[in-house]
């Protein structure tokens, strides 16, 4: 989640993680550096689409309903600096895998359900998006906007680490969406290329991080995080058996698409 890999926004003392979402449950030393709280983390931003661009693009679908809860949420991630991937984002999550057919959608970094609301959506009645997040605040919350949104018989959610939760499937995966600690994520590629189905899709939030990822930028809060970005990111683009694409909506999502 700019969020929606266990989501990464940060509160004292509540145990959630930092990045763009919620990570709960990380220590300090799990952070590869200090830890900021969420006022900082919007301030540092996570938009490199031209804000005119941005708001043009929200408008433009704006006609599409999506009640109350969605805007609840957002609501909700303003009043206390927790980013969510935002609807450009949440769009592109649901197109994705609504042109695959997805039905069986793992998410590593869930937070407070704002991504698994887009999946949701695109599964359908009888499909099913697994959600990881480590803080049972969050979780119970999640629930319940997914409740009030008609959407949480689609969803489940495992109290654990994401990583710990893919590597559990032995395969056949429609989508793996990764918005998890930002150092796990050659990991999460690893874990994630070969469980998910020949025709399924591999997305990635956050793949340009503020755009340290493409200056060549290290990160002074979270050193060492740009780096294992950019690892991530070549990994996936050199991968043969893969097409992919990094799409630059807002702080830039990896699309890959497993081809054989």
């Amino acid at each position: 989640m700019d969020h929606q890999g266990s989501g990464a926004h940060e509160q004292a003392g509540a145990g959630l993680r930092v990045d763009d979402r919620c990570t709960p449950g990380l220590s300090g030393a799990d952070t590869l550096g200090s830890r900021p709280g969420p006022g900082e983390i919007r301030r540092r931003g996570v938009h490199h689409i031209d804000e005119q661009v941005e708001k043009y693009v929200e408008g433009l679908f704006e006609v599409q309903d999506h009640g109350p809860v969605l805007a609840e949420m957002e609501a909700r991630a303003e009043a206390e600096g927790f980013p969510i991937i935002g609807r450009a984002v949440g769009r592109l999550l649901e197109l994705h895998t609504r042109a695959i057919g997805g039905r069986r959608v793992v998410e590593l970094g869930s937070g407070f359900g704002y991504s698994a609301y887009w999946f949701a959506r695109a599964v359908g009645e009888g499909g099913e998006v697994i959600c990881t997040e480590e803080n049972e605040e969050l979780i119970s919350d999640a629930e319940g906007y997914l409740g009030r949104a008609g959407l949480l018989d689609r969803v489940t959610y495992h109290r654990a680490d994401g990583l710990e939760v893919l590597s559990g499937f032995e395969g056949g995966l429609d989508v793996v969406y990764v918005d998890t600690h930002k150092f796990q994520y050659p990991d999460a590629w690893r874990e994630a290329r070969a469980r998910i189905r020949v025709g399924g899709i591999y997305l990635c939030d956050n793949v340009l991080w503020r755009g340290m990822v493409p200056r060549g930028e290290d990160d002074t809060v979270f050193p060492g995080w740009p780096d294992a970005i950019r690892e991530h990111n070549r990994l996936v683009a050199s991968d043969p058996d893969w097409v992919s694409h990094l799409d630059p909506t807002r702080d830039g999502v990896l699309v890959a698409l497993r081809v054989q």
